[in-house]
């Protein structure tokens, strides 16, 4: 059993907030937010942490968990992020949101735009996006652009127009409060584990800004005094779309993008991240490793997830299962390891193949009961 010194208790009282349920705004003291901002909440965080059933003991992992954040309102960890920017964005009396998005955060924005009464503004890479994501944010009343060019050229429009009006107001992951909601993730996990730190975390990399969040989230617990430990942090990538991966093995202080990224993994199709220096030092400090896998993987990954544990991802959250077998010689079969899953499965349903045509049917309890008896 687990015991706390006076210090460690207060320092965790002082972090919570008195009756919140588990959820983001359960640590606003956390957030460089004025206490009588109004919040702009869709009762995010507080996602389930469930331990693997059938992938842990496959992968020889007696300690394995999966965080769903696709259980989100919008179905990503981007409304963790997005309802502390949101807020800030009321405080500061900004009239339009803006991004460029190759989907989820798209959706997220869109959604708490709305909520705020806010004009929501998105800029995306003509066909990079998954359909399943941009319908969020036509559903949420978006005014959706496209641009001829790549994620990378998109975010470095939508920053220079915010840059020169303060009236409308940016959240891609390299605005600040984002970092400050996403760094959550990390307090529920503590909590969630019955206030331990896990061994490893585990996590999909793309335009890197939630591994540092999630990251900055431990080191405030350390610093605080509420724990002594740190997790290592491990950072996955599609090997299509691995500029992060490639820095690290190659221990150089730049990345080098990739001018076309590749995998079938959307949410992490990103060749040039936004927040790469932070999601190296994350890594590097947490004496971590970065790993890239294929897409074959990350579809294999997706698959066992949905049919063996019930947990239906997008396929970039898929990717850290995808990665276990090449931490078997790092990990202990004892170590507590979290693999957070970023999105939904529901936000690229088209990589899911479904043929309605070629479903078997049955007209009758008879034909039915003939089928379960073959056991197809």
């Amino acid at each position: 059993m687990l015991e706390f010194t006076r210090d460690q208790r207060l320092a965790y009282a002082n972090l919570v907030s008195g009756g919140e349920q588990l959820g983001v705004w359960r640590y606003a003291k956390a957030f460089p937010i004025d206490e009588g901002t109004p919040r702009v909440t869709l009762g995010e965080g507080g996602t389930p942490l469930v331990r693997s059933v059938f992938i842990g003991k496959s992968r020889k992992f007696k300690a394995l968990h999966l965080k769903n954040e696709g259980q989100n309102p919008t179905g990503s960890f981007k409304d963790r992020g997005m309802t502390v920017a949101v807020t800030r964005a009321l405080e500061a009396g900004a009239s339009t949101l803006i991004c460029a998005s190759t989907g989820n955060t798209s959706a997220s924005l869109a959604a708490y735009a709305a909520r705020a009464g806010l004009r929501a503004v998105v800029l995306l890479p003509a066909g990079r996006v998954a359909p399943g994501k941009l319908i969020q944010a036509a559903a949420h009343g978006a005014k959706i652009l496209k641009l001829d060019g790549d994620f990378e050229r998109a975010l470095e429009i939508v920053r220079e127009v915010a840059a020169a009006d303060d009236r409308i107001y940016l959240v891609n992951s390299i605005n600040p409060y984002r970092v400050e909601g996403q760094k959550t993730a990390a307090f529920e996990i503590y909590e969630q584990l019955g206030r331990r730190v896990p061994d490893y975390v585990v996590l999909p990399v793309g335009n890197a800004g939630n591994i540092s969040a999630v990251w900055k989230g431990f080191e405030e617990l350390r610093e605080w005094g509420i724990t002594k430990k740190l997790p290592v942090m491990v950072g996955v990538q599609a090997s299509g779309a691995a500029p992060i991966v490639e820095a690290i093995t190659k221990r150089g202080d730049s990345i080098e993008a990739w001018p076309e990224p590749s995998t079938v993994a959307s949410a992490i199709r990103i060749g040039n991240p936004a927040s790469w220096k932070k999601a190296v030092k994350a890594i590097r400090k947490s004496r971590g490793p970065a790993i890239s896998v294929e897409d074959g993987a990350i579809m294999k990954a997706r698959d066992a997830l949905a049919s063996k544990e019930g947990i239906f991802l997008e396929p970039a959250s898929a990717a850290p299962v995808a990665a276990l077998p090449h931490l078997h010689d790092l990990i202990r079969p004892d170590d507590i390891v979290v693999c957070i899953g970023t999105g939904s499965g529901l936000k690229d349903p088209e990589t899911v193949e479904l043929d309605p045509n070629a479903v078997p049917q049955v007209n009758d309890a008879s034909s039915l009961a003939g089928v379960l008896s073959r056991g197809t």
